[in-house]
């Protein structure tokens, strides 16, 4: 059974840095093609970044710069590094998986970024 399980959200104060973990079972995600996605109140999820298997990665406009992902095969996590974060980034942050030919989802963690 294949899980993805988020974690580190929480409230940040804007300028402030959070990183989120994905913890994967029943994958292997330094053969997979890794994402993070968020969807904030209103608004439709939306691509945040990725990192294939090969360890190319690709970021939104929006979090260019400030925004790191990575992954640690050993302990089968990917991450999303979270700098200057502003209120704008407030949203619920979600895991993707691609692997073989099937995709899969976390939870999701919130993230508010508030004052």
């Amino acid at each position: 059974q294949v899980q993805l399980v988020e974690s580190g959200g929480g409230l940040v104060q804007p300028g402030g840095s959070q990183r989120l973990s994905c913890a994967a079972t029943g994958i292997v995600t330094s053969r997979s093609f890794m994402g993070w996605y968020r969807q904030a109140p209103g608004k439709e999820r939306e691509f945040v970044a990725s990192i294939t298997s090969g360890g190319d990665t690709n970021y939104a406009d929006s979090v260019k710069g400030r925004f790191t992902i990575s992954r640690d095969s050993a302990k089968n996590t990917v991450y999303l590094q979270m700098n200057s974060l502003k209120p704008e980034d407030t949203a619920v942050y979600y895991c993707r998986a691609l692997f073989t030919t099937r995709i899969y989802w976390g939870q999701g963690t919130q993230v508010t970024v508030s004052s």
